[in-house]
């Protein structure tokens, strides 16, 4: 039924890095970050999910999927990484939607 199905907020954010990231780099270090704040069990609540086809290496942009309850803490866990590799990076979360679509759109 629709009225069980999970509601949906999705997260646009931009990597300013000293290299060019993979996605695999920036997967593992999002969810560590994620799990570190929030828990397991609060990762598991949170229905985080990285979109790898919206991922954009040229731009350092990509999308990230969460429940509405959990933007806040998504938010907090991005900035606390400081580090992927051996590079320094700042996560700046540029806008937050209901929809794919309206992330496009600017």
């Amino acid at each position: 039924m629709p009225s069980l199905r999970q509601r949906k907020r999705y997260m646009k954010f931009e990597i300013t890095s000293e290299r060019k990231l993979e996605y695999y780099e920036i997967r593992d270090a999002v969810t560590n970050s994620i799990v570190s704040w929030i828990g397991t069990k609060g990762t598991a609540r949170s229905g985080f999910r990285l979109i790898k086809n919206l991922w954009e290496p040229q731009k350092s942009e990509g999308v990230l999927q969460c429940d509405p309850k959990f933007v806040d803490d998504i938010k907090v866990a991005l900035a606390l990484i400081r580090q992927i590799g051996d590079s320094k990076v700042i996560f700046i979360v540029t806008k937050v939607s209901g929809t794919i679509k309206s992330l496009r759109q600017n």
